[in-house]
């Protein structure tokens, strides 16, 4: 899962897994859902739909007309859900990168606790490696950037920061939901 086409093939699925969409309306949302660093392009999203079609995670039916041709739905299979769930469950160190990380925490309500808690702290290890790294440049190379270099590594060091601080209240509101007697996960992220 590590790779692109491997995230947008786990994006593409957890939306299909909500409501069947058409072409167009995946691209938007997972534009909109995801916020990649670049607009997601037809180029990239039409050749992992065939792809997911050819193995058999997905569907596809005409659906009605929109006034000029039909758009084909793509609907989830048995097998997509299960890849899905696979997926999801799987999860080592790719899972905690930039663009994979914003899809799996997307999709933690259909995630168990253990498996959101092993993303949430590799995430916090990669987030404070990341930390580590700006406040060592910060220190070798702050006498020798111009102004605005070095307004851009204090910007990636408080980001980095902030995100540390996210994820500290994420893990603690888990582990308190993994304690509580419930053990039901929880409506929306904890505080």
């Amino acid at each position: 899962m590590g790779n692109r086409s491997g995230v947008l093939e786990l994006a593409v699925l957890g939306l299909l897994h909500e409501a069947p969409m058409h072409g167009y309306e995946l691209r938007k949302r997972v534009n909109a859902q995801f916020g990649w660093g670049r607009v997601l392009s037809f180029g990239s999203l039409y050749p992992c739909l065939k792809a997911m079609l050819r193995n058999g995670l997905i569907s596809a039916d005409a659906g009605t007309p929109d006034g000029r041709r039909q758009k084909i739905v793509y609907t989830i299979t048995a097998d997509g859900k299960d890849h899905f769930a696979h997926a999801m469950r799987d999860v080592g160190p790719s899972a905690w990168e930039d663009d994979t990380f914003g899809v799996h925490f997307s999709f933690f309500g259909r995630t168990d606790p253990a498996t959101r808690l092993r993303i949430l702290e590799g995430r916090r290890a990669r987030m404070e490696e990341r930390l580590a790294n700006f406040r060592a440049a910060m220190s070798r190379t702050a006498e020798r950037v111009d102004a605005y270099t070095l307004e851009l590594q204090r910007h990636g060091l408080e980001s980095a920061e902030r995100e540390v601080r996210w994820l500290n209240e994420l893990i603690d509101g888990e582990r308190r939901q993994q304690r509580s007697p419930d053990h039901q996960p929880p409506a929306t992220p904890p505080n």
